[in-house]
């Protein structure tokens, strides 16, 4: 069975029954209970479900549709998967936190990597598959990105060195640089930076050009950044002239093509 098949299959059951277990999910679609874990963490990403201890229920939001809350996930989606291309096997890559960043990780599930990470997320969409050493970086738990931030955190960089840092942003442009919504995120932001040889940022079409508060660095620390099709042309060229190479995605992922 697909996996795009066994979450509908999921969705469908939890809407009759209300919620249910992973043991009984794992045994009636006959699975192992960490697949049924996985693809429960998915759908309550996507906000088409909500976690309860031991299982999952329907959440109210979804009733009657299976679409994702955010807008632009199929945006972010189709960046993951250029990302992912520039990804080779062997690679120590750094990952932020982030929802794109989450995309990504769940399209290295099945290469060989280790990975270095402060989201809790990208953590749990990598845990246990057999190719993925990964790395884990401590520190306070910033609520709702899922994300470990502080001393701790940067500690554990200092003694940390990645080929490729992948990193979702809040706002770029050629004028400010990076800027992220969080200030206390700023140091664990750049610590991951310099553990990392290169870095790509991820970023959709809506972060171009866009302010947020907190100046994480400048554009001289950007190797790559990879955005979608609805991309302002001007954005790209001026990035592109402050020396940043930009690969825009084809275009929206279809869902039947995710892991």
């Amino acid at each position: 069975m697909l996996s795009v098949d066994r979450r509908a299959q999921l969705v469908a059951r939890l809407r009759e029954d209300g919620q249910a277990s992973v043991e009984i999910l794992a045994r009636d679609l006959g699975v192992t209970p960490s697949t049924i874990r996985r693809d429960l963490m998915r759908l309550a990403n996507d906000g088409a479900l909500v976690r309860t201890y031991g299982g999952a229920a329907v959440s109210p939001a979804s009733a009657g549709r299976l679409a994702p809350l955010d807008p632009r996930l199929a945006a972010k989606r189709a960046i993951a998967a250029a990302a992912a291309d520039l990804v080779a096997d062997g690679q120590t890559i750094a990952i932020s936190s982030g929802t794109t960043a989450r995309e990504l990780a769940w399209r290295l599930v099945d290469r060989r990597l280790t990975v270095i990470t402060n989201g809790l997320d990208i953590a749990a969409a990598l845990l246990d598959r057999p190719g993925i050493e990964l790395v884990v970086l401590g520190g306070v738990v910033r609520p709702g990105m899922h994300s470990t931030l502080g001393h701790l955190a940067e500690l554990a960089l200092r003694e940390l060195r990645a080929d490729t840092l992948f990193m979702g942003i809040g706002a770029v442009s050629a004028e400010h640089g990076l800027m992220n919504d969080s200030i206390p995120e700023i140091l664990t932001d750049r610590a991951l930076r310099r553990s990392a040889r290169a870095c790509i940022v991820l970023a959709d079409a809506s972060k171009l050009g866009a302010v947020a508060p907190a100046f994480v660095f400048g554009l001289e620390q950007v190797d790559t950044l990879v955005t979608d099709a609805d991309a302002d042309s001007r954005e790209v060229a001026a990035l592109e002239a402050h020396g940043v190479r930009v690969i825009v995605a084809p275009g929206p992922e279809r869902s039947n093509q995710l892991p």
